[in-house]
């Protein structure tokens, strides 16, 4: 990430930890990111990894899109590279992205918010995706729906994979008694 964007989402995201009112230390705590960490990404000094931007965005109450939408480039991470596409406008929060891997990278990813769906459809390459119990190996072209509020994972292949992933942020069902 250069330093223009580092700087664009440190704003963005002390905004977002302010009209919620977290102090610093708050929200360093609840996202389990260093304080310091969490003070320089909003300085635009730090370099976050995916994985901190969506304990951050999970923390702030907002989808992973929200986080990173006044971003225009891909956000770099270690062997996967993440680009908002889209995000819906309507009632239901919906982000579009497009996702790149290197050749036989692992991503994996810590469980969303509960009740949140992603659709993977496979655009290049090959890749295994989804929470452990119910991976799938898809083939170009090939969709594949899964909860996504547990741990799931991406694995490409010896040619790296180009996936558009779209998430869901569904409401968790009411449990009915």
């Amino acid at each position: 990430m250069d330093s223009a964007s580092r700087h664009t989402l440190g704003q963005h995201l002390q905004t977002l930890r302010q009209a919620r009112g977290l102090s610093l230390s708050q929200l360093a705590a609840e996202a389990k990111v260093a304080k310091s960490n969490l003070s320089r990404l909003e300085q635009g000094d730090g370099n976050p990894t995916l994985d901190t931007l969506w304990r951050l965005a999970r923390q702030l109450g907002v989808p992973f899109g929200t986080l990173v939408a006044p971003l225009a480039a891909a956000i770099d991470d270690a062997g996967a590279s993440v680009q908002l596409i889209m995000q819906s406008r309507s009632g239901v929060p919906v982000d579009a992205y497009l996702m790149r891997l290197a050749p036989c990278h692992r991503r994996e990813a810590e469980a969303h918010t509960a009740g949140t769906r992603e659709t993977v459809q496979l655009i290049e390459g090959s890749l295994t995706v989804g929470p452990p119990e119910e991976s799938r190996q898809l083939d170009v072209g090939e969709l594949y729906t899964f909860a996504s509020d547990r741990p799931h994972a991406y694995l490409s292949g010896d040619s790296g994979a180009a996936l558009l992933v779209t998430i869901v942020y569904l409401p968790e069902p009411v449990a009915h008694v």
